[in-house]
């Protein structure tokens, strides 16, 4: 990958306030709806990949089973509801960026952790209006387990119930049914809050897919998988 992506001149002319609009209102939930149960169809490589009683399956099951040692215990997640190709992977992937780096890939939805020797850990992603919006490089400058949300003032005028998890009323406390879920990852360019942020969710029907609303939206167990992997200062890199 080449290391002379462009940030997007569009972007970066608009002030910052407009920024803030965009990207903060995208980190929302979206309306809830049924999730279709994903079907393996027959030849599938996946069907004989993760078949009942497989150690794959096994493995599979355990790496989204209950976090029941969470300030608020994250359920399992429905496995039906999330195509194989976005379970959390060990990968080979070349590319110029250093360990420790994080790269989003807004196409495949897949976000990497650069690994040593070729090696990165893959997460596969659901992406909102603000996910898709912001691209170029940046820093992770902080990150927080089971943070507070508070909607921009534009979202409230638009929906004037939220006017409870405004900033002067504290923001919407953390918790499972919380916008952020079970940790975030807040992005900085040049020393600013971008407002952009990678998230947890509980919603396993959106990863892999373009939602109405969201950052970039992680399973709950698959943040925070990369919550401890990651460090503080780590560049990033948004495609």
């Amino acid at each position: 990958m080449s290391n002379e992506v462009k940030i997007s001149r569009r972007l970066f002319s608009v002030g910052a306030v407009s920024l803030s609009a965009l990207t903060l209102a995208g980190c929302v939930r979206p309306p809830a709806r049924r999730p279709v149960a994903q079907i393996l169809p027959a030849g599938s490589p996946y069907a004989s990949q993760y078949a009942p009683n497989s150690e794959n399956a096994r493995r599979v099951a355990m790496m989204y089973g209950p976090v029941p040692d969470e300030q608020f215990p994250v359920p399992a997640v429905n496995l039906q509801h999330i195509s194989p190709a976005f379970y959390r992977a060990r990968v080979q992937y070349q590319t110029n960026e250093p360990v420790g780096a994080i790269i989003v890939n807004t196409k495949t939805f897949y976000t990497y952790l650069v690994e040593e020797n070729g090696m990165a850990m893959r997460y596969g992603v659901g992406l909102g209006r603000a996910g898709f919006a912001w691209s170029g490089r940046a820093t992770m400058t902080w990150k927080r387990k089971w943070p507070k949300w508070t909607p921009p003032a534009n979202m409230i005028k638009r929906q004037p119930e939220l006017e409870i998890y405004s900033a002067a009323n504290g923001g919407m406390a953390p918790g499972l049914d919380n916008p952020l879920g079970a940790r975030a990852l807040y992005i900085f360019k040049n020393g600013r809050d971008t407002l952009y942020r990678l998230h947890g969710t509980g919603d396993a029907w959106s990863i892999g897919r373009a939602v109405s609303s969201g950052c970039v939206r992680f399973l709950n167990q698959d943040i925070i998988d990369l919550y401890d992997r990651v460090k503080d200062g780590a560049p990033i890199l948004v495609v």
